[in-house]
């Protein structure tokens, strides 16, 4: 029988670059799941820090060559891979020279957080779920790791609703604590529209900008949640935008694995 296939999307992920929990769990998670009834891919950024020919990143020309647009501006998408270490799993990057070669993630040498932070969030966003399209690798689950993925489940439900390579996947999100503090630039709200089918409505979740605001968004179009860490911001908001969804609480290392790959099987029923 084929594998069910899960797709974790991430802002970050150890070896390549560890900021917050994040990095770890899905490090953690990848190669257990992967060798327990799933099949692991993982995207993430290629942030200018991750260096390349240590972790022996090389470019898929057979996967590069689309242009993001974005505020009616192309961006070309450039898509490398790595293989996990210790793991059967590729590992996706996503480039471009203009938002990911700087030698910073999200903040400047003053610790500001950077003003195209917003463009970069949904270049990445786009550009995760056009790459999917690419693959021939139809997920059955795609799990979002981080803020900077929070816009993936709104476009999943609306410009990406009726794509038949999306027409069997589950979208989980995880909710972690801020990782960055203040607000995205105010043109996030127009730039993020997308195609005919995302309107100015369906992000209104997101008007206040900040991790919580983006977090709330990306738990109110997800198809099940889960608290990835011990605290979770927003609790009311949250847990309204949660309601009867599929919900896994916060996981003692002791229990984590195995109670993840229980959840999606569920997920899968």
């Amino acid at each position: 029988m084929e594998k069910k296939r899960l797709l974790y999307v991430t802002q970050e992920m150890d070896p390549y670059l560890v900021i917050s929990e994040v990095g770890t769990v899905v490090k953690r998670l990848a190669p257990y799941i992967n060798d327990n009834g799933l099949e692991v891919r993982v995207l993430m950024p290629r942030f200018g820090v991750i260096n390349e020919r240590r972790n022996r990143l090389h470019e898929v020309v057979r996967l590069s060559g689309i242009n993001i647009i974005i505020d009616d501006n192309d961006y070309p998408l450039i898509i490398k891979v790595a293989s996990l270490p210790g793991a059967r799993i590729q590992v996706y990057f996503l480039d471009n020279e203009e938002f990911f070669k700087r030698k910073a993630v999200f903040q400047d040498d003053e610790e500001k957080e950077f003003a195209d932070n917003a463009d970069r969030m949904v270049f990445f966003c786009k550009a995760t779920l056009e790459t999917v399209k690419k693959f021939g690798w139809h997920p059955h689950i795609i799990h979002c790791h981080g803020w900077m993925t929070s816009l993936i489940p709104v476009y999943m439900k609306t410009q990406f609703a009726k794509d038949p390579v999306f027409a069997q996947t589950k979208m989980v999100y995880s909710i972690y604590n801020s990782t960055f503090e203040g607000k995205l630039n105010k043109n996030f709200l127009k730039i993020a529209l997308i195609g005919e089918d995302v309107k100015e409505k369906d992000l209104s979740v997101f008007k206040d900008l900040t991790n919580d605001a983006l977090t709330l968004g990306g738990v109110q179009y997800a198809d099940a949640v889960v608290q990835g860490s011990a605290d979770m911001p927003g609790l009311a908001a949250l847990k309204k935008a949660i309601g009867k969804k599929p919900f896994l609480a916060y996981q003692e290392e002791d229990n984590l694995l195995q109670n993840y790959a229980d959840f999606y099987k569920m997920l899968l029923q």
